[in-house]
């Protein structure tokens, strides 16, 4: 998934599916209780951290349309890399965008997660997977799922997660109307 080259990861950050969304009820901090099982899927965009010393998070894309001040997913998860840390980390990120913005495909949550793990390594934090993980809940709903990955089923705001297991064979076309 990710590859360490003297101060620079490349990763893949995929996209999922929702192959069962259920709202089961409103919950007390006001987000849906929800019953899923998601799955990543082959698309997937591609990011490249370069450790930098200047201790600044700058994010560069090939993505006309995206955000890429601090409320961008990938810089808020830098920060908040940086902020448990307690060090003056930076880093050079360059995203090449293939999952299409808006098409429910959750590629701003697989980014912030992609962002988690590979500064995890890039920046030597050494935070095992649950930090990891309890991390991404503080980051959206569907991020945890990306810490894991693969079919899961789960509930909650997407933060309570099971491996899904089954032999099912089938294949998904994703269209996306202009």
């Amino acid at each position: 998934m990710s590859e360490l080259h003297k101060g620079k990861i490349c990763i893949k950050s995929p996209a999922k599916i929702n192959l069962h969304l259920e709202v089961v009820g409103k919950r007390y901090d006001g987000f849906h209780e929800l019953a899923m099982i998601m799955q990543n899927i082959d698309l997937s965009d591609h990011l490249e951290f370069n450790l930098n010393h200047n201790g600044v998070i700058k994010l560069k894309s090939d993505c006309q349309e995206l955000c890429l001040e601090s409320d961008n997913l990938i810089v808020k998860s830098a920060n908040l890399l940086r902020e448990i840390s307690n060090k003056d980390l930076g880093a050079n990120i360059f995203l090449k965008k293939n999952i299409p913005i808006g098409a429910g495909l959750a590629g701003g949550s697989s980014n912030a997660a992609a962002t988690l793990i590979a500064l995890n390594k890039l920046w030597g934090l050494n935070l095992d997977y649950n930090k990891i993980f309890s991390l991404s809940e503080r980051l959206g709903s569907d991020v945890p799922f990306f810490i894991r990955g693969g079919s899961q089923l789960c509930f909650g705001r997407g933060e309570i997660l099971e491996e899904f297991k089954s032999n099912l064979e089938y294949g998904v076309l994703l269209l996306k109307n202009p």
